[in-house]
Protein backbone atom coordinates (compact mmCIF):
# COMPACT_ATOMS: atom_id res chain seq x y z
CA UNK A 1 0.00 0.00 0.00
CA UNK A 2 1.72 3.19 0.74
CA UNK A 3 4.53 1.93 1.99
CA UNK A 4 5.26 1.44 -2.11
CA UNK A 5 3.83 4.57 -2.81
CA UNK A 6 5.45 7.27 -0.58
CA UNK A 7 8.76 6.24 -2.25
CA UNK A 8 7.58 6.90 -5.93
CA UNK A 9 5.68 10.29 -4.76
CA UNK A 10 8.47 11.72 -3.36
CA UNK A 11 11.04 10.39 -6.32
CA UNK A 12 8.28 12.40 -8.58
CA UNK A 13 7.86 15.02 -6.38
CA UNK A 14 12.08 15.63 -6.49
CA UNK A 15 11.90 15.50 -10.35
CA UNK A 16 9.01 17.91 -10.87
CA UNK A 17 10.75 20.36 -8.44
CA UNK A 18 14.21 20.00 -10.18
CA UNK A 19 12.73 19.72 -13.97
CA UNK A 20 10.98 22.82 -12.95
CA UNK A 21 13.64 25.20 -11.66
CA UNK A 22 15.23 27.96 -12.88
CA UNK A 23 18.78 28.18 -13.90
CA UNK A 24 19.30 31.60 -12.86
CA UNK A 25 17.92 31.23 -8.72
CA UNK A 26 20.17 27.89 -8.92
CA UNK A 27 23.37 29.71 -9.59
CA UNK A 28 22.22 32.28 -7.47
CA UNK A 29 22.17 29.66 -4.19
CA UNK A 30 24.72 26.69 -4.50
CA UNK A 31 23.56 25.31 -1.48
CA UNK A 32 19.69 25.06 -2.55
CA UNK A 33 21.13 23.36 -5.54
CA UNK A 34 23.56 21.26 -4.11
CA UNK A 35 20.65 19.71 -1.59
CA UNK A 36 18.13 19.17 -4.68
CA UNK A 37 20.79 17.19 -6.62
CA UNK A 38 21.88 15.29 -3.57
CA UNK A 39 17.79 14.06 -3.32
CA UNK A 40 18.05 13.22 -6.95
CA UNK A 41 21.59 11.49 -6.73
CA UNK A 42 20.20 9.41 -4.05
CA UNK A 43 16.74 8.77 -5.07
CA UNK A 44 18.58 7.14 -8.09
CA UNK A 45 20.10 4.83 -5.67
CA UNK A 46 24.00 6.35 -6.27
CA UNK A 47 26.00 6.71 -3.14
CA UNK A 48 26.84 10.31 -2.68
CA UNK A 49 27.00 11.49 1.34
CA UNK A 50 26.60 14.99 -0.12
CA UNK A 51 27.33 17.39 -2.14
CA UNK A 52 30.26 19.59 -2.11
CA UNK A 53 30.48 21.56 -4.88
CA UNK A 54 27.72 22.26 -8.44
CA UNK A 55 29.38 22.81 -12.03
CA UNK A 56 26.42 24.03 -14.42
CA UNK A 57 27.37 23.01 -18.01
CA UNK A 58 23.64 24.58 -19.18
CA UNK A 59 20.23 24.85 -18.35
CA UNK A 60 19.15 21.76 -16.76
CA UNK A 61 22.92 20.24 -16.84
CA UNK A 62 25.23 20.00 -13.52
CA UNK A 63 27.88 18.25 -12.35
CA UNK A 64 28.05 17.37 -8.57
CA UNK A 65 30.92 16.35 -6.49
CA UNK A 66 30.56 14.49 -3.80
CA UNK A 67 32.18 14.82 -0.44
CA UNK A 68 32.89 10.51 -0.75
CA UNK A 69 34.32 11.46 -4.08
CA UNK A 70 31.48 10.20 -6.56
CA UNK A 71 31.06 12.75 -9.21
CA UNK A 72 27.42 12.62 -11.01
CA UNK A 73 26.05 14.53 -13.78
CA UNK A 74 22.63 15.46 -13.94
CA UNK A 75 20.51 16.28 -16.39
CA UNK A 76 17.46 16.42 -18.66
CA UNK A 77 17.39 14.13 -21.13
CA UNK A 78 15.48 15.18 -24.84
CA UNK A 79 12.44 12.99 -23.38
CA UNK A 80 12.13 15.67 -20.43
CA UNK A 81 13.83 12.62 -18.25
CA UNK A 82 16.17 13.10 -15.25
CA UNK A 83 18.91 11.54 -15.68
CA UNK A 84 21.93 11.06 -13.25
CA UNK A 85 24.99 9.41 -14.70
CA UNK A 86 28.90 8.82 -13.74
CA UNK A 87 30.70 11.61 -14.11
Amino acid sequence: GDIVRKPAKALAVAMVSFACSAVPSLAADDEATGKDLFAVITLHGFPCGEVVSVTTRAENDHVAACKDGNRYRVFLSAEGRVVVERA
